[in-house]
């Protein structure tokens, strides 16, 4: 089973590791880390805003945790839902892998979309403010790459639900989900939506590919509980489920046996012995 000691180690020092790692100057962000409050806490009604259109302050010790998981579990390729701070901090963590295990992965392993964030949003807004953001070199290298899709109301086998459309054809082994939100979708049905300040995001991309990822893949989701109970309840496969009370965060890693030698390399490069000892 999976456990935050498989993803962070107890002593793990965001404040540190935001400092050794320059996610900061990542960030283009001036103030002082330890003057920031870690555990962002807005008005009661913020995140139900329709009409929202500041970005949130940076919790550096979530992204400070995303960008040693894809470090340490040696991430290749990310999907990421929602564009935001988090896009240029995956970013950055893959342009650190590239540089480490290129040389080592592009002759090994049958993988395409090497080190690329892939982040998906269907605010044009959104996605021009973090592309301003980003580093100009995360862009033009395309570790980071924006993709502009539509929000759809629709159903996964009578339950009503949203879906990205279109979605990259990617492969991915890192899966964040930390959008949308619940007031753009198109559409209902019989009435129903998820646009409504008392709905709750309710994503279902990640059950239509669930038959193409790999062995070794992880969903990361930020807060979310009622999609992430969504996605607990509907998964097939042989997925293993942590909730991280702390972070208010919820993991799912794919936990089966590689479906062959590629993706059995690729497990015993990103993840080593310790993946098959979790099942």
């Amino acid at each position: 089973m999976l456990s935050e000691l498989d993803l962070i180690p107890k002593e793990f020092d965001w404040v540190k590791y935001t400092s050794s790692n320059y996610l900061k100057k990542i960030l283009n962000i001036e103030e002082n880390i330890q003057n920031l409050d870690q555990n962002y806490s807005h008005q009661i009604n913020k995140n139900v805003d329709p009409n929202n259109r500041i970005p949130f302050a940076a919790e550096f010790d979530d992204l400070a945790r995303l960008h040693y998981i894809a470090k340490n579990r040696k991430v290749t390729t990310i999907l990421e839902f929602g564009v935001g701070k988090s896009s240029i901090i995956f970013a950055d963590a893959l342009r650190n892998n590239k540089s480490k295990f290129f040389e080592y992965t592009s002759r090994n392993l049958r993988k395409s979309n090497l080190y690329q964030c892939y982040s998906v949003d269907n605010n044009s807004k959104w996605i021009k403010i973090c592309k301003k953001n980003a580093p100009e070199d995360l862009l033009t290298n395309n570790f980071l790459i924006f993709n502009k899709a539509q929000l759809k109301t629709s159903e996964f086998v009578g339950r009503i639900c949203t879906f990205f459309d279109p979605i990259p054809n990617i492969s991915p082994d890192l899966i964040y989900l930390d959008a949308p939100d619940q007031f753009s979708a198109i559409g209902s049905i019989r009435g129903i939506s998820t646009k409504h300040s008392d709905r709750m995001p309710m994503s279902a991309d990640i059950i239509s590919i669930e038959h193409f990822l790999q062995p070794g893949t992880l969903i990361i989701i930020d807060g979310r509980t009622a999609n992430a109970r969504f996605l607990e309840k509907n998964l097939q496969r042989n997925w293993s489920y942590l909730y991280a009370r702390e972070w208010d965060q919820h993991f799912f890693e794919l936990q089966e046996e590689p479906l062959g030698i590629y993706n059995e390399k690729h497990i015993d490069h990103c993840l080593g012995k310790s993946f098959y000892e979790r099942f």
